[in-house]
């Protein structure tokens, strides 16, 4: 498989041939501290240069498409604090000082969920892009804007209709630039284990008109998911990240987020069925509704993500989502063949003290390549988001350039992250 120097992530089992004492390892995230802006219902968290936008829904809701439901903006600079501008964009109980972007629109204040649309050649005035709305309200409305805060509707009628599904969790959809077209992850109800809800997606070629549902199916027996929060990793954006609420009714409705991925088409990894984030010690996060994921991972440092979930910030090591570990007794891994465009190989990688990673470089036969054998290869040892690979002879492997080739790590009390080659 041909990777070119495009960041990969062990997320799952796409790179791998064989394994030996090590195995795939989450990462939950770890609390980080609370916001002082509220993450309410469906959230969306967007990084645009040094600017993060906020997304989320406020007012009384009663019921799906409560006229008293709005949608507000929130920005930060450093993804930690945020502050709310006075728009005066739209009246509410008589006064316009207030944030809000989406208001006294029925139905389409209850999902709004925009994102910054990636395509090459997009029209200045409709870099950002959303979907909003539910079936009783027809279906789901296509929405443009050129600075994230005023919006337009793309067109009078829904883009999107359907008497088979609600729309109304969280419809995320963005522009693929792996598959070439936009996508739209939605919650559907149909699963091979009975009614349960799940996910399905959609495509097209230009948000306007959309192909049938694909359903994806990630659900195990008696798992509702009840949102999907898909989206394209910041970092690799051919590798989606899904972070979906789990909701389990007979368990007095608890629910918590679990770590999904797909890399398009309508195959989704399950390779972790354990919770990601657990609703933790406070009795109110393990209720219905109680714990929803911001749509988006977002860097918040050089070595750090945050994942918001309702008032809260997780933060997670730069694609640290999924490690290969080894354990102190040591282990290894063996790539599939592969073919990369580059001269040197990064990794993102973390030992303890008396721990190490090697490399070696192997033909596709899995003969070691003279030079780059793991005797040639001295111990890696410490803890570094990018770590460029060296060999006896240096770190130089632009003569392996466009050649098939495998890669194997022998591994000791360490963590593999992730790896590139530049």
């Amino acid at each position: 498989m041909d990777i070119g120097s495009r960041l990969e992530l062990f997320v799952d089992r796409f790179l791998i041939d064989e394994m030996s004492n090590v195995q795939l390892r989450l990462h939950p995230p770890q609390l980080a501290s609370s916001v002082n802006q509220p993450f309410c219902a469906y959230s969306t968290v967007i990084k645009n240069g040094d600017i993060y936008r906020m997304y989320y829904r406020s007012g009384v809701s009663g019921y799906d498409g409560d006229p008293r439901e709005t949608y507000c903006y929130a920005e930060s600079r450093d993804g930690v604090h945020w502050t709310t501008p006075d728009l005066g964009i739209h009246e509410i109980n008589g006064n316009r000082s207030n944030n809000a972007i989406m208001a006294n629109t029925p139905w389409v204040a209850h999902n709004f969920t925009p994102f910054l649309d990636t395509r090459p050649g997009v029209a200045t005035d409709e870099r950002y892009k959303a979907l909003a709305g539910v079936h009783k309200g027809g279906g789901l409305f296509a929405f443009v804007s050129d600075d994230g805060i005023h919006w337009k509707k793309l067109r009078d009628e829904p883009v999107i209709r359907s008497s088979d599904f609600a729309f109304d969790s969280q419809n995320v959809s963005f522009w693929s630039e792996g598959e070439g077209c936009y996508v739209c992850y939605f919650r559907t109800w149909n699963t091979p284990h009975g009614r349960l809800r799940t996910i399905s997606r959609i495509t097209s070629p230009d948000f306007v008109n959309w192909t049938e549902a694909l359903p994806m199916n990630p659900n195990k027996p008696g798992e509702h998911l009840y949102t999907n929060g898909t989206h394209p990793y910041f970092r690799a954006a051919h590798i989606y990240i899904a972070l979906p609420t789990r909701f389990l009714p007979d368990r007095g409705d608890s629910t918590d987020i679990v770590f999904m991925t797909t890399r398009g088409g309508n195959r989704c990894d399950r390779t972790f069925l354990e919770a990601f984030i657990r609703p933790g010690l406070d009795p109110e996060r393990w209720g219905n509704r109680a714990n929803y994921a911001a749509l988006n991972v977002v860097p918040t440092g050089p070595a750090e993500m945050s994942i918001y979930v309702r008032d809260m910030r997780y933060i997670l090591r730069t694609d640290g989502f999924v490690s290969i570990n080894a354990s102190f007794a040591g282990g290894e891994m063996v790539t599939k063949p592969i073919r990369f465009k580059g001269k040197e190989l990064v990794v993102n990688f973390s030992t303890s003290a008396s721990g190490s990673i090697r490399v070696e470089a192997q033909t596709p036969a899995g003969e070691p390549i003279p030079g780059y054998a793991l005797a040639d290869c001295p111990e890696i040892i410490g803890d570094a988001i990018e770590r460029v690979v060296s060999w006896r002879s240096g770190s130089d492997l632009s003569r392996l350039s466009g050649q098939p080739v495998r890669l194997r790590f022998v591994m000791k009390d360490a963590d593999l992250c992730s790896l590139r080659f530049r």
